[in-house]
């Protein structure tokens, strides 16, 4: 339920509008089929690994241990600016909906209060954002079910009055709006909307029993974001022709009339369209809880690894790391960017600056695992013995890749070739960071790739059951 709940946010109930306004309604299936495809071998691969190795950091201790040090920092702390903006983008985000009903209250006041909200769940405990979490999630998996339920029935004549459901799927009705190079276009927002199903990683290290559950969670968690994303995205498509001007075309459009408010709309449900808005608002702030937890949770790590002040490794007599916790949602003042330079364009900067650090994560987790398994296997361990095996090794690994570099060097290629600078930066300026951070410690730590032999394969209840075994020997050797 908490990638679930992490990846079902704007995304899929905003930004899901804006790629069939730019690539059709068929351009915007072909863009989130492929970046599920690529998340479901990506989420093999993460899944083989946090069952073996449950930690809390899970990302940039794989990359530390199986890649190097210094490419572990530079995943580490590029995951944890990764999720701390997205918070920010979720609190412009939740500002914009806010003025559906109260279009006069400044977007930074519900901005500030939200963060404060989010900031006090976090700080209860793991157990209770956990909860809290779990029931957030709850309410937007109902919710896409009763879209998806309402949608078919509006299809077929039976809620509604929709004369011809598949007349914008016919032949000449631009079902491919600009071809490849839109489809390209649109991966940033498909990579964004399904980012957040790696949260299982990062919960392994506070889970009860990560190596029975994390695997049923991996098995399972894709094809039920697969059916939501892809669903919802044909449903909209049948029911909203892509010239729409309300589909979010631009980045100063409404975001308070999301698709899903629009469908119930043209059903005539007046009162489903202001309580979807509701909905959405919370599908926000579950988002956005995610986020702070998860980037929290990072910092948490990476001070514990000696990769961030030490003061973020301390935790309270709750378990929560506090100090990482305001740290993170320091960035999240980032939302009040909707009272300088306008709510559309916020939310819209703030959706590329993260989509580029998720993909970059990802990249982590390919690599990560490609090693993971070469030094698994040099060590003379069998596969057989892992709690979970990703069954399409190597080539699982190796495509995400392919498909991640590709996406990455050409998703606003359109911006460089016309000169856009600020486009440019706001697409790209996640990359310079990694590679930076990678460099600079590369060069001041000295270290290099971790040879496959002395990869530390151990988990902490290894680690655990070996302290108990010599603490058994010392006490039979007395």
């Amino acid at each position: 339920m908490i990638a679930i709940g992490g990846s079902i946010g704007t995304g899929l109930f905003v930004a899901s509008g804006g790629t069939i306004a730019q690539a059709g309604p068929g351009g915007a299936l072909v863009a989130y089929a492929a970046v599920g495809l690529m998340v479901y071998l990506l989420m093999q691969s993460l899944g083989e690994m946090t069952a073996k190795i449950p930690v809390a950091g899970s990302f940039q201790t794989y990359a530390t241990r199986f890649v190097s040090p210094s490419f572990g920092f530079a995943i580490g702390w590029n995951y944890w600016f990764n999720w701390a903006i997205t918070v920010a983008a979720e609190l412009v985000a939740a500002g914009i909906v806010m003025s559906f009903w109260l279009p006069d209250v400044p977007g930074w006041v519900w901005a500030g209060g939200f963060l404060f909200v989010l900031t006090a769940l976090n700080a209860l405990s793991a157990k209770a954002f956990g909860e809290g979490e779990f029931w957030l999630a709850l309410i937007k998996v109902v919710t896409v079910i009763a879209f998806l339920v309402a949608g078919v029935l509006m299809i077929f004549g039976i809620l509604g009055d929709h004369a011809d459901p598949l007349a914008n799927w016919r032949e000449g009705q631009d079902v491919f709006h600009g071809g490849w190079i839109s489809i390209m276009a649109v991966f940033m927002i498909a990579g964004f909307s399904f980012q957040g199903t790696e949260l299982v990683g990062v919960a392994a290290g506070e889970a009860k029993d990560p190596r029975r559950e994390i695997p049923k969670a991996i098995r399972s968690v894709f094809w039920r974001i697969m059916l939501f994303y892809i669903g919802a995205i044909f449903i909209i498509g049948c029911l909203i022709p892509f010239t729409d001007p309300s589909l979010l075309s631009s980045g100063e459009a409404d975001v308070a009339s999301s698709p899903f408010t629009m469908v119930f709309e043209r059903a005539g449900i007046a009162f489903a369209a202001a309580a979807m808005n509701a909905v959405i608002l919370t599908a926000i702030l579950s988002a956005g809880n995610s986020g702070l937890y998860a980037s929290t949770r990072m910092l948490y790590a990476m001070a514990h690894d000696g990769k961030a002040p030490k003061i973020f490794g301390r935790t309270n007599s709750r378990g929560v790391p506090m100090a990482a916790l305001f740290a993170t949602a320091g960035v999240g003042l980032f939302g009040f960017l909707t009272a300088l330079i306008g709510q559309g364009a916020a939310y819209a900067w703030l959706l590329n600056v993260s989509g580029l650090c998720g993909f970059i994560v990802w990249v982590g987790i390919a690599v990560s695992h490609y090693r993971f398994r070469r030094g698994y296997l040099a060590q003379g361990y069998d596969v057989s013995d892992l709690p979970y095996r990703a069954p399409f090794f190597p080539l699982g690994p190796l495509l995400a890749f392919v498909m991640l570099i590709a996406v990455i060097a050409g998703q606003n290629y359109e911006a460089v070739l016309a000169g856009r600078g600020l486009e440019v930066l706001s697409a790209y300026i996640g990359l310079p960071l990694f590679l930076g951070l990678w460099l600079i410690h590369r060069l001041v730590t000295k270290s290099r790739v971790v040879p496959l032999m002395k990869m530390d394969l151990s988990a902490p209840e290894d680690i655990e059951e070996s302290a108990k075994v010599r603490s058994a020997r010392t006490v039979a050797g007395n």
